[in-house]
């Protein structure tokens, strides 16, 4: 698969040295995972790439959330088994048609400067991602209130209801008591408020920091068991346990350090040397040895690894021949046809992938718990002659006159060898010529999020079990929606499934859409995300959940 494209890894040898050179001046460390000569037990986890930013409204990465979810605490939590708990609403009372939820807060819940934590708190920071000027991707998240939606398209000229901040469903009543009104009646409702998106933060903070709140020790006032203590570009985000956190005892670790080492070769070896204490992704071809021997651990993870086509109306400006040819549904099709999804899992991602048939994956349930998934839109192996016959019923028999297409991707090894076998399978099975370009994370998310590309390596990781949150990010208006699919009738469908009350037809309506975006096709799924994590063995209980963050409350390193 790698024929014409060579590429070598570092060998382990300099890439222990070029570790080295990473952790200079980063504090002693040893292998048991402590990073001070006292003996604190803090640790060390690498993310990957540095997040975009680790303000709770603005996130939109897994990366960031990994940050956010240890920083700040939202209503509830989420246990081990993905279990709702208490979070800061110790308690809350839901009315018999699940439209009304009144949370109830604990009054020993502060911030890390020790001020209270106030269910005004919560209504500002739900009406900041939801205000239009604050642009959030992830306001659709919050679409769940009432007149949330209306409220953040308020400044669209095209939108049919609009409504004002005051209108949206969410009202501090008094000082510790949260009333919630939703659109429709949502079975998931609850663990959301541990998502990210539904974490509180500080009017008095954010709005005498608008631009850098979210960048300095200082300003990045949290409420969850760790605090920033000092952020460093391309290095590493490191935090403390907050004294300040309601449940403060039970927390085990005394900080973490997240390192924004996006080198596999490289946080592999820090690894394997003792200056890493987790990390995920590890390089491929090590994966089957290191779940064998327990070093790795494969978790569950709800998640879809896919390619965008660009059929956005931007896709011209960016390359208006490829444009042209991707918006026939029959040449997305042939492009999807031609990659063998089962020999990129079993001969390059390596780590328990399944081969995807659909967009949401296998794992996800509907709100009655039964499995959604019914029927696969897509074969596990290539289908060439079909492949061939579309593509020539577009116009490019055995690919003679197609565009040459470009795929871009964040830095991974996992990603450009993806890429390339991709790019093998097209050259091979349809004979037309692709360019890889690799882009830091920050920036490719930059060009998706502008249209500015012609196939987007992207990926989606449920946000909460069902599966409403795969089909959502691709209405016309979904800040995630990097394709640019634009279908009134799918939004019409999403639409009417979020406030259909009867379970069984709201399944019907999700598989509709499903069935209407697998048969247009404006994006190539791949495979079923699979999470490998490498753990110092000394390191327990952490919660790696299903959303792929991983959790630190409960957290310890044995000595």
């Amino acid at each position: 698969m790698l024929k014409n494209k060579k590429f070598k890894l570092i060998t382990l040898a300099a890439a222990i040295a070029l570790s080295a050179s990473v952790f200079a001046g980063c504090g002693s460390s040893s292998s048991n995972g402590s990073t001070t000569a006292s003996g604190n037990k803090v640790i060390k986890v690498n993310i990957g790439a540095d997040p975009k930013t680790i303000d709770p409204g603005l996130n939109n990465s897994v990366e960031g959330s990994h940050v956010i979810v240890n920083a700040f605490e939202g209503l509830t939590n989420l246990d081990k088994d993905e279990k709702v708990i208490p979070g800061v609403a110790e308690k809350w009372d839901v009315s018999k048609d699940g439209l009304h939820y009144t949370f109830h807060l604990r009054k020993d819940a502060k911030w890390s400067d020790g001020k209270p934590v106030k269910a005004s708190d919560f209504e500002y920071a739900w009406k900041r991602a939801l205000n239009p000027d604050t642009a959030s991707e992830y306001a659709f998240q919050l679409f769940y209130l009432k007149n949330g939606e209306a409220y953040n398209q308020s400044k669209d000229e095209k939108a049919t209801k609009k409504a004002t901040a005051d209108e949206v469903g969410v009202k501090a009543t008094d000082d510790y008591t949260l009333d919630v009104t939703l659109e429709g009646a949502t079975p998931y409702f609850l663990s959301l408020m541990a998502f990210p998106t539904y974490m509180p933060v500080r009017k008095d903070i954010v709005e005498s920091h608008p631009k850098d709140w979210a960048t300095k020790p200082e300003t990045y006032v949290s409420n969850g068991p760790f605090m920033m203590k000092e952020l460093k570009m391309k290095d590493s985000i490191n935090f403390v346990k907050n004294p300040n956190y309601w449940n403060t005892k039970s927390v085990k670790l005394d900080g973490i350090q997240f390192k924004v080492l996006d080198q596999e070769s490289s946080y592999f070896a820090a690894f394997k040397t003792g200056q890493i204490d987790m990390i995920d992704k590890p390089p491929v071809q090590e994966i089957p040895n290191l779940l064998k021997d327990g070093t790795a651990k494969s978790y569950p993870y709800l998640g879809t690894y896919y390619y965008d086509f660009n059929i956005s109306a931007n896709a011209a400006n960016v390359n208006p021949d490829a444009a042209k040819a991707l918006k026939d549904v029959r040449v997305r099709k042939a492009l999807s046809l031609a990659i063998d999804r089962t020999a990129i899992t079993k001969d390059v991602s390596k780590g328990g992938e399944i081969p995807a048939t659909g967009f949401v994956p296998s794992g996800v349930t509907d709100e009655k718990g039964t499995k959604f998934k019914t029927k696969e839109y897509l074969n596990k192996t290539a289908n060439v002659e079909e492949a061939k016959k579309l593509l020539a019923e577009a116009g490019y028999p055995d690919g003679k006159g197609f565009p040459k297409l470009e795929i871009i991707y964040n830095t991974l090894q996992m990603h450009q060898s993806i890429a390339v076998a991709v790019q093998d399978m097209w050259k091979k099975n349809l004979g037309i010529d692709i360019t890889l370009r690799n882009l830091e994370r920050k920036v490719q998310l930059t060009e998706a999020n502008k249209h500015n590309f012609v196939v987007n390596r992207d990926g989606w990781i449920a946000d909460y079990n069902d599966p409403m949150t795969f089909l959502d990010i691709f209405t016309t208006t979904n800040g995630n929606n990097y394709c640019g699919y634009n279908n009134p009738k799918y939004d019409e469908l999403i639409t009417a499934a979020k406030h259909e009350a009867d379970s069984q037809k709201r399944t019907a309506m999700l598989h509709q859409a499903e069935d209407m975006l697998m048969e247009d096709m404006p994006i190539m799924p791949i495979f079923e995300y699979t999470e490998v994590v490498c753990m110092n063995k000394k390191l327990k209980d952490v919660h790696v959940s299903n959303l792929g963050f991983f959790i630190f409350r409960d957290a310890d390193l044995e000595k």
